[in-house]
């Protein structure tokens, strides 16, 4: 199957295809890339998922959150490339963790967002190169924010 229709097979939806809250591209493409910047767990209501992973929020909540980013995400390229089809791979994952100061299962949070690129672009293409890393605030105390780089096809 196609990335399109692996995505369509999952049965989820994308959420509006967020807009710049600040000054700077939410999406770009440079030779054969695709940069796409930090998005957040926007969901369908145009709402963002709140909290502190550790703190507020549980390890389940926040692998939760970054599904919802990669949605986020899926929802940019769609309206920029108007297909999945026209990514070959995932080259990069940056996932950033909003969590208490003694929480250490960063790793796991993020695999919410690979998971689902897995799922779209199959192991071998949606699985990237990702670094998973605690911070100690987000924007609008969001739990996680996750930035992706994707080669063209």
């Amino acid at each position: 199957m196609t990335p399109d229709e692996q995505f369509a097979a999952l049965n989820l939806l994308l959420p509006p295809a967020p807009t710049p809250l600040g000054v700077y591209k939410p999406f770009l493409i440079v030779d054969n890339y695709c940069y796409v910047s930090g998005h957040g767990p926007l969901l369908n209501d145009k709402t963002l998922i709140k909290g502190r992973i550790g703190a507020d929020m549980t390890l389940e909540q926040g692998k939760a959150a970054a599904l919802q980013v990669g949605l986020a995400i899926l929802a940019t390229l769609k309206q920029n490339l108007g297909s999945f089809d026209k990514i070959k791979r995932v080259i990069k994952v940056l996932g950033m963790v909003n969590c208490a100061s003694d929480f250490e299962k960063h790793p796991f949070v993020i695999n919410g967002c690979s998971e689902l690129f897995a799922k779209v672009w199959g192991e071998d293409n949606g699985v990237g190169v990702r670094s998973a890393v605690g911070m100690g605030s987000l924007p609008d105390n969001i739990p996680v924010e996750i930035e992706a780089i994707f080669e063209l096809a």
